[in-house]
């Protein structure tokens, strides 16, 4: 999570939840905090058909509306490194600073697993925890444990760890 703050602010009728922090100080001693849920997000053919041109990943099973009806999942599918990119768009909903810090940036990943697939037009949000957050030479490095949920479904998309630096 690189994202201290944006300028989406989520909507509590569609679920989303955000926890507010005053600076950077009260984030560190908030290890172990609960954080979000975000706002659902549809996940739409649209979305997914920008994603395989951006990437030049055209598979059938996410492209091809005819073969994938007949596939595996009765319709297409997001690529799995689509919802995986969906958290930068969740991290600006989970954690808003008041003071933040001068620079967020991504530091990595660490724990990244694909458990269901989304299929096109479902919803999905993020549920997270802030796991750890160490201090180093450069500033705070927060791990977020992060649980992509699909509406309707017990299986989450994706569970992964993200890694952002805060530098004060």
């Amino acid at each position: 999570m690189a994202h201290p703050s944006g300028p989406h602010e989520p909507d509590p009728t569609n679920g989303g939840v955000v926890r507010e922090f005053a600076d950077v100080q009260e984030v560190a001693r908030a290890k172990g905090a609960h954080l979000g849920p975000t706002d659902w997000l549809t996940i739409d053919q649209s979305r997914i058909d920008l994603f395989a041109e951006a990437t030049s990943d055209h598979q059938w099973i996410h492209v091809d509306h005819e073969k994938a009806a007949a596939g595996p999942f009765g319709t297409t599918i997001a690529h799995g490194y689509l919802s995986l990119s969906l958290l930068a768009h969740f991290s600006p909903q989970l954690i808003k600073v008041t003071r933040p810090p001068k620079m967020a940036i991504n530091y990595g990943l660490n724990k990244v697993r694909f458990l269901q697939p989304v299929t096109s037009g479902s919803r999905v949000r993020d549920v997270a925890e802030l796991s750890d957050v160490t201090e180093n030479e450069k500033g705070l490095l927060l791990t977020v444990s992060h649980t992509v949920e699909i509406e309707g479904q017990e299986r989450p998309a994706l569970v992964a760890d993200s890694l952002g630096l805060w530098v004060p």
